[in-house]
């Protein structure tokens, strides 16, 4: 099929409203008497289906900005939307939920558990969301096999080079099937080779499995990869926002 052909059935089956809208979103952390703004209304949508990046230098509010995105944290005040929903109203354990449906998380330092196979590590946030063993197993085999780790799958993190510890935790992120994939700084730890094969991959879920990739990173090289960027300076976008 044509590149043009598979834009437009992308197009076709991608909603655009946005499946993330923070609007005037502030955060405020405060140490002792002192008030500290990290974000100063943060406004910004992220469309079905894009590849954004998030950049700013350090101290941005670029990690907090990640936060609020993927439901780790709730703002000081304003509005956060995920697929409809206000999330800044919610309780932890609700968070908890929708976070395990709806975003899947790639980390700089993997943050996979070290006395688990690769195997268990996929499977272990279908066990949060309550599907039955036989599934977590035969999900995390294919997802292992996607991700070009099916020989490699009952070996622990340790036994793992860096780049294959990357990919455990993006077959991880994708074990619930959700529409977003949040990766913060997700070639940090890793050498340009496998950093390069770590955002070929990321990209083939992009574009093949229509997934929303948000990568929050200061690595300008990475954003050749993205559909969109996003500044943000001083704990607010400017520019890229919408």
């Amino acid at each position: 099929m044509a590149r043009d052909d598979k834009k437009g059935k992308k197009d076709d089956s991608c909603r655009r409203e946005p499946i993330i809208k923070l609007v005037d979103v502030w955060k405020v952390y405060r140490m002792g008497e002192v008030e500290v703004p990290a974000l100063r209304g943060l406004t910004l949508e992220i469309f079905p289906c894009e590849f954004v990046a998030i950049m700013g230098p350090s101290g941005s509010g670029k990690s907090t900005s990640m936060n609020m995105v993927g439901c780790l944290d709730v703002p000081t005040k304003g509005y956060i939307y995920l697929d409809g929903a206000d999330i800044a109203q919610m309780d932890e354990s609700n968070l908890a939920q929708i976070r395990g449906r709806k975003i899947g998380f790639v980390f700089q330092q993997f943050n996979l558990i070290q006395s688990l196979s690769a195997h268990e590590n996929v499977m272990m946030p279908m066990m949060f969301q309550g599907i039955p063993t036989y599934e977590r197993d035969a999900k995390a085999k294919r997802l292992l096999e996607l991700v070009g780790l099916g020989q490699r799958m009952y070996h622990k993190p340790t036994e793992l080079s860096g780049g294959e510890q990357q990919r455990v935790a993006i077959a991880r992120a994708l074990a619930n099937d959700p529409p977003v994939i949040l990766a913060d700084e997700p070639t940090g730890n890793l050498d340009s080779k496998r950093g390069e094969e770590i955002m070929a991959l990321l990209t083939k879920l992009h574009e093949e499995e229509d997934k929303t990739i948000i990568m929050v990173t200061h690595d300008s090289k990475l954003s050749k990869y993205a559909d969109r960027i996003i500044y943000i300076s001083d704990g607010k976008v400017v520019e890229g926002g919408n």
